[in-house]
């Protein structure tokens, strides 16, 4: 075996990884980078860039369907899935190349296509080298949580790892879990012609407001898709050339051509010899820090194997926090309070800081600010109405938390993200000068909702009268 000396050694080359890599290399540390499977990890391959693509592709078929609203010749689409397939691999096969062995052995880096195990606390075997590093970096992200449900085993399945190969639309859509991978697949489905079942549990995006998460529900259901929730998956069986789902006591059953399995993410730590480096990790992933240390504070862990928010943004978050740690010594710390996170279905729903119920557990009294996107110019001229904009603060107006239903949640919840963060006052957002006609102002008209009673209310009132009757 060969023996490789670097300053840093990072394991897994997915969004976190690959941020760390190319960060520390340009700035001058000597770089090796390990990666067992596909460059560019989950997010490229099989999460954020896929699932998008495919939603895109649904988005088409669905505004061609609806386009009678508009006065245009709406109709069925025709969807030629093969086609669907083919454009969801061109978007990442065009992302790809950023994302390279080559772009990254380019920039300087050791790039080890191998799996890797620390062999001890300060050396790592990877392929045919050990690696010493002054530091090391766990990014091996996290994969499909398949439940032990009796039959799994004996029956085809799709994860987010096999969905975007189908060549063929699934006549009959059975999706277990109900969280954001859930939620999407199954309505992009929908869109593309397929029949869906969504069979949850408890109930659906559990991590989001039920006021917001009741206007998704809302739409799946006028979608055609059968929602269930509270509903337990007793086991799974063929049934002819599909599957069939036995669920709760009672033995009720419902049956589909294909069957999606999202019930969350696991951490991908096994096989890395974590025990043999002193890293103390559990199902939830490696523990650490607030400066994301592990247990042996020469290694850290980013994304989500680290056992916090599992969102790409957060792993390049955490790219820059292990930077300043590794290379500059700088005590920096993870943020957790203005963390957001969206869920791409129709509409969209996306969040940051605390929602109404955790504001008020923490906070007592607090301020709930709502607009609807129905009094918003621009979502009625786009026939967009459904959703509205929730924001809490405290009894004096700091922007505790925001959370938004509706037509691009996911692009309006960024000025939400500063408030949060900076601890602003609602005043900020309030007094802002916004282009008409945009969906951004009904984030300005919740905030302005704040002053209502007070400028509106009798004691202005008795105010203006006082000053207008005084001599000009």
């Amino acid at each position: 075996m060969s023996a490789i000396d670097a300053d840093i050694c990072i394991i897994g080359a997915g969004s976190g990884g690959l941020s760390v890599a190319a960060g520390a290399v340009q700035m001058g540390a000597r770089t090796v980078l390990i990666e067992k499977a596909e460059m560019g990890g989950d997010c490229l391959n099989w999460g954020c860039v896929p699932s998008k693509s495919l939603i895109a592709a649904a988005h088409a078929a669905r505004a061609i369907r609806e386009a009678g609203r508009f006065g245009v010749n709406g109709h069925a689409p025709e969807v030629d899935f093969a086609a669907v397939k083919a454009h969801v691999h061109d978007v990442i096969a065009a992302i790809a190349p950023g994302d390279s062995q080559e772009r990254f052995e380019g920039l300087g880096c050791t790039v080890i296509r191998a799996p890797a195990a620390f062999t001890g606390p300060g050396e790592v075997a990877a392929g045919k080298a050990r690696i010493r590093a002054r530091r090391f970096v766990v990014a091996t992200g996290s994969g499909p949580a398949v439940p032990p449900i009796p039959g799994l085993d004996e029956v085809p399945y799709l994860t987010n790892e096999s969905v975007f190969d189908l060549d063929v639309g699934p006549e009959h859509l059975l999706v277990i879990g109900g969280g954001p991978i859930a939620v999407e697949l199954a309505q992009a489905h929908r869109f593309l012609g397929a029949r869906v079942t969504i069979l949850e549990m408890a109930q659906i995006l559990g991590n989001d407001d039920p006021e917001l998460v009741a206007v998704v529900r809302r739409r799946l259901v006028a979608d055609g898709i059968d929602v269930r929730e509270g509903v337990g998956v007793r086991a799974v069986e063929r049934a002819g050339n599909g599957v069939r789902v036995r669920l709760g006591e009672a033995g009720e059953t419902v049956e589909g051509s294909h069957l999606l399995v999202a019930t969350g993410r696991r951490p991908a730590v096994d096989g890395l010899g974590l025990d043999r480096a002193g890293i103390a990790y559990g199902p939830k992933g490696i523990e650490t820090d607030a400066r994301l240390r592990t247990t042996n504070r020469h290694v850290y862990a980013v994304g989500d194997v680290a056992g916090r928010h599992q969102f790409t943004h957060v792993a390049s978050h955490h790219a820059g926090v292990v930077l300043k740690n590794a290379l500059f010594r700088l005590p920096a710390k993870v943020e957790n309070r203005a963390v957001p996170w969206a869920t791409y279905c129709h509409p969209e729903i996306a969040h940051v800081g605390l929602a109404e119920a955790a504001a008020r557990a923490r906070h007592g009294a607090v301020r709930v600010l709502r607009w609807p996107f129905a009094e918003n110019d621009r979502a009625r001229t786009e026939r967009e109405t459904e959703g509205l904009v929730k924001v809490v603060t405290s009894r004096r107006g700091r922007v505790l938390g925001a959370s938004i239903v509706g037509a691009g949640a996911g692009e309006l919840i960024a000025p939400w993200v500063m408030a949060v963060k900076e601890r602003l006052p609602i005043k900020r957002m309030a007094d802002l000068i916004l282009p008409y006609p945009t969906l951004s102002e009904a984030s300005k008209r919740a905030a302005g909702t704040f002053y209502t009673e007070a400028l509106f209310g009798p004691r202005t009132r008795r105010l203006v009268r006082f000053l207008l009757a005084l001599p000009w």
